[in-house]
């Protein structure tokens, strides 16, 4: 590999902008290229490394570069923009990437495969149809409600309105008010049945997968969670701890420290939202179940006497992300403890 030359690419749709230094930092080219053109650009060049800013065609990228026989590296946005020099453009820009690059604290982020890729696909789009169906039930909500049809939250609870939409007389529902409810009606059957094709096809791929197996055994975590972890993760080996793992899904809190003194406040929430969000949920739901029927571990009936309930869940979905990197650090399956007892 070509260690004397370091290139920075800044990447985009059509227009590419390639900045190439030696190991003095002296400038050897800095030039715009087209699409079709850059992979050629590559291939010209020997060996040597190559940066780019994460984002959502930098992995595609990332994988086309490498064959060619070069190292390619992508670096997170927000540590980049600290050596752009002044104002917004692609030379900028790609002259900001190729500093950056030879900075030896700033962690590349790992490069996807293609099936990693395509599971974080199907993920967010069972998210995207989750969001409209969501917002398809408070817009019927809300026009219900002007005609006197009201209904207990919850997304279950739409067939209550349903029924109430049907049994209401065409005087206190106008026909065109009724056509577009219908309308939205229609809208979250039909969402409703893409969500459940997108979990089953979910379910059918994790019962191939090895690891999501051993993951599901964690209480709490099922299939979708599961899928959700192997789709988003890097490998596990890149965190030094448990702890690091729970740090960078955002469940731990965030600290200020100044002159000595360290003051530590809510949970950070800088790491992969949908993640972080599905693992509070989980918490939640067995928290539930154990406020419910009395009986859990003692750490859990100990951590709801003395905290709040939301409290609780983020330190329950912190401890199980733990959990989940201890599983897929070092290998095995989750254990239940044995000291499941009954509140008195």
């Amino acid at each position: 590999m070509n260690n004397h030359l370091t290139v920075g690419l800044d990447l985009a749709k059509q227009v590419f902008q390639v900045y190439g230094t030696d190991s003095q930092g002296a400038t050897l080219f800095n030039r715009k290229l087209r699409r079709p053109d850059l992979r050629a650009f590559f291939e010209k060049l020997s060996p040597c490394l190559v940066g780019m800013e994460a984002c959502g065609s930098s992995h595609y990228w990332a994988r086309e570069i490498s064959s060619l026989g070069h190292e390619v590296r992508i670096l997170p946005a927000q540590q980049v923009k600290p050596f752009v020099v002044r104002g917004k453009t692609d030379a900028a820009d790609a002259a900001a990437i190729n500093k950056a690059l030879k900075q030896p604290d700033i962690r590349a982020v790992p490069i996807k495969s293609v099936t990693r890729q395509a599971s974080a696909m199907l993920l967010g789009t069972r998210s995207l149809f989750v969001r409209q169906k969501a917002n398809a039930v408070n817009a019927l909500r809300g026009h219900l409600a002007e005609f006197g049809l009201v209904a207990e939250t919850g997304v279950t609870n739409v067939v209550k309105l349903a029924a109430a939409f049907e049994a209401a007389p065409d005087s206190q529902i106008p026909p065109t008010a009724r056509f577009a409810l219908s309308e939205l009606f229609a809208q979250i059957e039909l969402l409703t049945e893409r969500i459940s094709t997108i979990d089953a096809r979910i379910a059918s791929e994790a019962k191939e997968d090895g690891d999501i197996k051993r993951l599901t055994s964690i209480p709490g975590i099922g299939p979708l969670i599961a899928s959700t972890i192997k789709a988003y993760v890097p490998d596990p080996a890149t965190f030094k701890s448990a702890r690091h793992f729970a740090s960078w899904l955002g469940l731990t809190p965030r600290s200020y420290s100044s002159g000595g003194k360290s003051r530590h406040t809510r949970i950070s929430r800088m790491g992969n939202r949908e993640l972080r969000s599905l693992l509070y949920i989980a918490a939640m739901s067995v928290l539930s179940a154990v406020r419910r029927y009395e009986k859990g571990s003692r750490w859990q009936l100990r951590l709801l006497e003395r905290r709040p309930f939301k409290v609780a869940a983020v330190a329950l979905a912190n401890k199980t992300a733990r959990v989940v990197w201890a599983l897929l650090a070092k290998g095995g399956c989750y254990r239940q403890a044995p000291e499941l007892v009954e509140a008195r």
